[in-house]
Formats: C-alpha cells, structure tokens, sequence
C-alpha cells in the first residue's frame, strides 16, 4: 500500500462490524477549498477541507468522502496532495472521487492513502472501467457514484455526470443494478433535487435503488436533522449517510448525531 497508508495504526475499518450503520462526512473539494451547494450549484467556500477532515475525524466520523467537484471538466483528479495529508493524520477510511478514468489514476490515489475510489462520470461512459478497477483492487476498493435527478413528472430518476452538469438518459435503477453486476463495493446515492436543502433525504430514491442491490447504499443529499436519517435507514433502508451542511454550518456535531442515531435503534458505532 502506500508509503502515507504504510505509517497509519490499525484500519479503523477492521474493527467496524458488518451491520454498522456508518455516519460518515463528505467533503466536496474545488481547487484548494471545501466547497458546499444546493443541488450541486452556487458553490461557496467553506474554508480549509483538511481542516474540516481533521475535525471530522477527532468527533468521531466513521469515514470520509472527498470528491473533487470539477475534476471531470479538466480529465484529472486533483486531491493527491490533499488525500496524502490527511491520510498521514485521519486514520478512518477515505474514499476519493472526481475524474477517476484509468487504472492509473486509482493506482496513484491508493497510493496516496485513499481506501476506496467513487465513480461516476467515467463509469457511465465506460462501464467496463467498474469491472477493472474491482479486478485488480477488489470490489471493496470501488464505490460507484451516482447523481439523481428525479425525471419531470415524478417518474424515476436519470443519471446525471459531471456533478450535475450533464444529462445521461440512464435510469438510476437500472444503473445501480447493472454496476453491481459489473463489480461495485458500494453505491454513493445522491440526491440532486434534495442536495443543500437541509429537507431530508429522497427516502423514495433510496427504497427504489435498495430494492435491486445487495451492497451497501450510502444516502446523500438533504440532511438538515436526525430524523432525517433515521427515515432514510428505517424507512429508505440506507447502510449509511453522508453529511456536509448540517457539519459544514454547525447546524449540529457528530457526538450529537450519533447519541441521537444510536437513541433511535440504529446500530452506530460505540467510540471509545
């Protein structure tokens, strides 16, 4: 692994059991800053991602995602320096995403610290990329990305690529079947029309793409409370959350989240 991954302690992912529901925080990153939107647009900066990922991490997140909001618009991923720092001194696992085309590019992140690679406009455009990554890297390293814009009228969901900016005309649940077919570890759902509202999850997206999948699905998108995650575990059937507002604005804290999750049955990880 790599020389950052190499002077980490033991994986925090080894002693998390299966069963877990993970409370994770994402970090979505442009140029230097941590950046936040609503519906993936008016982007404004936040301050520092590696501050925040250090925060993050001493309050107890179960992991971190970075994704790198523009890196598909430039063919590359930018985060190296970034993920290299915080793999030196966060040691929970990191999953990295933003134009991620080739083998090489996973290589280099891997070695740089991440865990896991999030794919979304690559693997629409080649699926067999899903299947190459998990050959050489295992499933468990590929997490497949995807950005859902509920269709007018209120009939499914499309794809979008390019953090929003593209239409695909893929149906998110056709998708999400067919990428675990082709190897994913997991599924990163994201909510285009509920991103940045603080007005919950699409409990409805999350229930349709749960219905086809047998890998975990981490629900992205419109947490402004619990309650909001407790719909989209109990109701949505989500395996996982990924935060930004609610953490980025201190509408509320990790400690606070997770009595609250744990308060509400959720089987939460027990810190230390």
């Amino acid at each position: 692994m790599a020389a950052a991954a190499r002077h980490r302690p033991e994986r925090l992912k080894n002693s998390i059991p299966v069963g877990t529901f993970r409370l994770i925080a994402r970090l979505d990153i442009k140029g230097p800053n941590l950046i936040k939107g609503v519906h993936l647009e008016g982007l404004r900066v936040i301050g520092d991602p590696q501050e925040h990922a250090r925060r993050y991490y001493e309050a107890g997140a179960d992991e971190l995602i970075y994704m790198d909001v523009v890196a598909s618009l430039y063919g590359r991923n930018n985060l190296t320096d970034i993920v290299r720092y915080t793999a030196e001194n966060v040691f929970i696992p990191l999953t990295v995403g933003g134009g991620i085309r080739s083998i090489d590019d996973v290589r280099l992140l891997l070695r740089s610290g991440a865990d896991k690679i999030a794919l979304n406009t690559a693997a629409i455009g080649r699926p067999e990329l899903i299947s190459e990554i998990a050959g050489r890297f295992g499933s468990q390293c590929v997490v497949v990305s995807i950005e859902a814009k509920r269709r007018p009228g209120g009939h499914g969901w499309e794809c979008l690529t390019d953090n929003g900016r593209e239409h695909s005309s893929l149906d998110v649940v056709a998708w999400a079947e067919r990428a675990v077919k082709l190897g994913a570890g997991e599924i990163l759902l994201t909510s285009i029309d509920q991103e940045g509202t603080r007005k919950g999850f699409d409990i409805e997206l999350i229930r349709a793409v749960n219905s086809v999948v047998t890998i975990p699905v981490i629900a992205s998108g419109g947490m402004g409370s619990v309650d909001h995650l407790v719909a989209a575990a109990h109701d949505g059937g989500a395996d996982a959350v990924a935060m930004a507002d609610i953490l980025h604005y201190k509408r509320s804290d990790l400690p606070a989240i997770r009595a609250a999750a744990r308060a509400a049955g959720l089987p939460v990880r027990t810190l230390a």
